[in-house]
This record gives C-alpha cells, sequence and structure tokens, in this order.
C-alpha cells in the first residue's frame, strides 16, 4: 500500500487572486487558460456572472496577463500551444471589490483612484469631473501612445449598485454614475480590442447594461459552464493525491472521501447541457488545506441582500427546494421586484440540477450541502429566537424526537424555544412559524414540506422519516381541536394509507398575543 504523507506539498491560493503570483509562488493552479483563448478570439465583449469566491477576480487577472504579453507565466499551460502571436495590449483594470458602498464619496474615491494612476501613466491632465470623460480620455491616450488597442477588464462591475438594493435613493445614484462611465466602451468601439465585465447579479432595474447592450452574456453558455470553478474532471486531476491525503487523515477510504467532498461542495450547474457539476473552488481548497470537510464559503460572506429582498417580495420561502422556472425568467433583468429567484440563482444560492427536453424550464435547488445547511442556519434568527444558528444540542434532541416517533417530546422542545424572550416572530400570520418549523427541520436533514397539496387542500406541514409521517395543522388564534378537526375532515392522510410508516397527526395553535407556539394535541 503507497504511504500517503499527512503533510501537504501543494501550495493552495486561498484569498490570492493574482495570476501571475500563483504561477511565479508556486501555488496549484487548475488550467482555465483554454478558456482565455477561445474568449479572446472568439467575440470582443463579454459578460459573466458567477457567485462570489468562485475565481471571477483570477480570471480577469489571467486575462490581463494574457493580453499583456507575459508569454513566460504560460508555459506549460494549454494557451501556450494554442497562441502563436503573443501581442502586447495596453489594459485598463477595474476592480470594484474594495469597498462597502455605503456612502457616495466610496465610489468618487475609488474611481478617482483608479483613473488618476491610469492619467499619471499616459501623460494626461484631468480637467473634468466626469468619470465617463476621464475613462474616455485614457482609453484614447492609451491607443495613442502604444498605437495598439485597449483591453478593459471590470470586475465586479455591479457591486455598488447590489450592495444598495435595500437603499433606493444610494442605488440610483451609483447607477446612474457607473452607466455613464460603462457606456464609454460603445462610443469607444474603434479603440478597443477586447473587454470583460464580471458581477453577481444582471439584474436591468439595479444594473447598467442599457448602455452596454454590445455585450455578449457567457454565464449560461455551455461552453465555458467550468470557466470558473472546479470540475469533476479537474478534482481527480489536480488533487487525487490532496485526496488521498484527506481520506487518510478522516479515516476514510478515498472513494468515501470523494462522495463527500462531492455532496458538501459540488453541485453548481452553469448551462441546461448535461455537464458535470462543479465545485466551489474556495471551499474545495479550504478542506484540503486545513484536512477537514466543513463549511467554508458560506462563513466568508452572509447573504443579508437576499434576506432582504425576501422580506420585500412575496416569495414563499417553503418553495425553495422545489422551484421551477424558465430560462426566460432567469435571465428577466426585472424580476426582482416580484422574485428573488434570479438572484438566489446567481448569487449561487440555487443551481440548476435538470431541465425539460428543449432545455427552456429549470429545476433549481441548493447546490450542495454547504449552501443548504448555511442559507437556513443564516435564515433562522429572522424566524425563531435563536442568536447564531441551532444550538448542536437542540438540534440532537429535536432529530432524535422525530426519528423515535415522540411527537409530545418534538412539540415540548419547539414550545421551549419559541417561550425564549425577548422575542417577536417577523409577521402577524402562522406562516412565520411555519417557517420557523420548516427551517429547523430543513437543519435536522428531515424530509419536511410545507403546504403539501392534497386533493382536497394543503397540509401546513409533512415530516416524514424512516418510520413515521407527521402531518401537523397550524391555526393562529384558533383551537387545537379546530386544527385536528381539519386534518380529519379534508382526510389529509388518505395520500399515505398504503405507505408502511405510522402516521402522526398534530393539531398546533399559535398564539397571537404572546407571539409563541401555545398548545397542541396529538392523534396517532
Amino acid at each position: 500500500m503507497k504511504y500517503i504523507s499527512k503533510i501537504s506539498t501543494m501550495k493552495y491560493p486561498i484569498g490570492i487572486q493574482t495570476f501571475s503570483e500563483i504561477i511565479t509562488q508556486g501555488y496549484v493552479y487548475v488550467d482555465k487558460t483554454a478558456h482565455v483563448y477561445n474568449l479572446a478570439y472568439g467575440g470582443k465583449y463579454y459578460f459573466l456572472s458567477r457567485p462570489r469566491r468562485f475565481g471571477k477576480s483570477l480570471l480577469v487577472s489571467t486575462l490581463d496577463a494574457y493580453f499583456s504579453g507575459k508569454k513566460e507565466l504560460f508555459k506549460g499551460l494549454a494557451i501556450e500551444q494554442l497562441e502563436k502571436k503573443w501581442e502586447n495590449y495596453p489594459v485598463i483594470r477595474l476592480d470594484l471589490n474594495g469597498s462597502t458602498y455605503g456612502e457616495k464619496r466610496e465610489l468618487t474615491e475609488q474611481l478617482d483612484n483608479f483613473f488618476t494612476s491610469y492619467e499619471k501613466e499616459y501623460d494626461i491632465g484631468n480637467t473634468y469631473e466626469s468619470f465617463g470623460v476621464r475613462f474616455q480620455n485614457i482609453i484614447t491616450a492609451a491607443k495613442r501612445a502604444t498605437g495598439k488597442q485597449v483591453v478593459i477588464l471590470i470586475d465586479e462591475y455591479d457591486k455598488p449598485i447590489v450592495d444598495n438594493i435595500d437603499n433606493p435613493e444610494l442605488m440610483d445614484y451609483y447607477r446612474s454614475e457607473l452607466q455613464g462611465m460603462y457606456s464609454v466602451l460603445k462610443r469607444q468601439d474603434s479603440n478597443i480590442r477586447f473587454g470583460f465585465l464580471t458581477g453577481v447579479s444582471k439584474i436591468g432595474k439595479l444594473s447598467v447594461f442599457s448602455g452596454l447592450n454590445n455585450l455578449v452574456d457567457i454565464s449560461l453558455m455551455p461552453a465555458y459552464n467550468d470557466i470558473c470553478g472546479i470540475s469533476e474532471s479537474e478534482l481527480h486531476l489536480y488533487f487525487d493525491e490532496e485526496t488521498s491525503r484527506l481520506a487518510n487523515n478522516l479515516d476514510l477510504t478515498k472513494d468515501e472521501c470523494y462522495e463527500q467532498l462531492k455532496e458538501r461542495y459540488d453541485g453548481y450547474r452553469f448551462c441546461n447541457a448535461k455537464k458535470d457539476g462543479i465545485y466551489n473552488p474556495f471551499s474545495l481548497l479550504n478542506a484540503f488545506n486545513a484536512q477537514v470537510i466543513s463549511d467554508y464559503w458560506f462563513e466568508t460572506g452572509t447573504p443579508s441582500l437576499l434576506v432582504k429582498v425576501i422580506k420585500q417580495t412575496s416569495f414563499d420561502l417553503a418553495s425553495i427546494s422545489k422551484i421551477q422556472t424558465s430560462a426566460t425568467f432567469l435571465a428577466n433583468p426585472d424580476s426582482i421586484s416580484d422574485n428573488p429567484v434570479p438572484l438566489l440563482f446567481q448569487t449561487g444560492y440555487l443551481t440548476i440540477k435538470d431541465y425539460n427536453a428543449d432545455g427552456r424550464f429549470y429545476n433549481l435547488q441548493f447546490p450542495n450541502n454547504e449552501v443548504k445547511s448555511g442559507f437556513f442556519n443564516y435564515l433562522l434568527p429572522f424566524y425563531a429566537p435563536v442568536q447564531k444558528g441551532v444550538d448542536d444540542t437542540l438540534v440532537y434532541k429535536l432529530r432524535l424526537s422525530l426519528v423515535a416517533g415522540d411527537a409530545e417530546s418534538f412539540m415540548q422542545q419547539l414550545h421551549s424555544l419559541f417561550a425564549r424572550t425577548p422575542y417577536q416572530i417577523q409577521g402577524d400570520s402562522e406562516k412565520d412559524f411555519q417557517y420557523a418549523i420548516f427551517i429547523i427541520v430543513q437543519l435536522l436533514g428531515i424530509d419536511i414540506q410545507a403546504e403539501y397539496q392534497t386533493s382536497d387542500g394543503r397540509i401546513d406541514l409533512l415530516i416524514k422519516t424512516e418510520k413515521y409521517i407527521y402531518i401537523i395543522e397550524i391555526k393562529l388564534g384558533g383551537t387545537v381541536d379546530e386544527a385536528l378537526q381539519q386534518i380529519e375532515e379534508k382526510d389529509y392522510a388518505a395520500p399515505f394509507a398504503t405507505d408502511p410508516r405510522r402516521i402522526v397527526k398534530i393539531g398546533a395553535n399559535f398564539d397571537k398575543e404572546k407571539r409563541r407556539l401555545g398548545d397542541w394535541k396529538i392523534k396517532n
């Protein structure tokens, strides 16, 4: 048997987004340069949407090195065999990652720093306040100084706008400023060799794309499904020995380790073709580096934007695990005002799992367990009286109760949880309490469905374990007897008549005045 050292000799570029540093300092690099070549010769203006921490900035840095003609950095990579010319173009690169954009001056300072450095480089003065005019002058000067067309690279083009979805005045200000600046790309077409923008969102009401209608959106093109992230074949090609090392340290077989990595980090799909899922690169590299399979991506930033959007719309949270939508809807630039699904997809919390024969309708789900558990852990405090996720002991007890068929214990624990003070449930209906239980049971890893449709009505909550089926009806201000009566009168148990599992019926009352779980009654 081959001995696998517990200590890796591989260097992981965690947090490093500069292509030249990764190559010259010996960090592992998953070769994406064939995509770079195809972009360079396949078109002129592109937009790519991918979730945060997915390698967009590294891709931009790779494009920068390539168009700067730094052939020496690409030795041994795919593009070395493809490219024959290796021309050196002037590159103008803007990165809007470095600020939170809570005040107008933050964008002004950021852009002023960028443009001042390029104005010095090309020896041009600045007598204009308009960033659009300054941008245009820099492009013209770069073309004149070098005799070559200019390459424009803009990373996280939409961050100032997306950061302020809940601040319409500031959002509109940023949109106006950026729209005027980005429209320069169209006016300066003859001076531009290549343009590439990245971001999280391409939502029309938030974006500046009305001034950039010449961009080709490659976000959902099958050919670029794996332009960022790590594919299944790349995992095995680059990290097979690292997986063996991780398996050895976790006392797993290599196959078991591969399976755990897949369940935790795989599952992203950015097209409607039958392509392999994509692994989250940030989480995968952190797992190999720390030698622990844990949650990494979700902990780097909380989806506060998503919570705001969910709260502002009529989105049914309980539908999140079974969303069906059209390709047109996902691409609809204005749909966020009515439904957060496009944003959930673009930000990586949902992904394409399958689709119909002609590829026009998608089924969306959580890509993997890391995202699912992180998402519900983050949402729970908005619906239940917990500070940060669910207490491990509570999770353990709740799960044990459901698995053992002890409905009374399960309800007692929920009652204790909602008796904590101070606590104000978010709304005035049983829907919020329903969401709270839905989120908690999701975190337990147990099958739960809300508003389960039967021939004669909808079951508020349906929970299934290996041996039990729980039918729960919740009444706001009503009685538990009324809740149980509804279960019986609408024959909610009928769809499970041939199921060998034991059916447990629970009628519950939510006390609107005290804003907590009231009493309940159980019928086996």
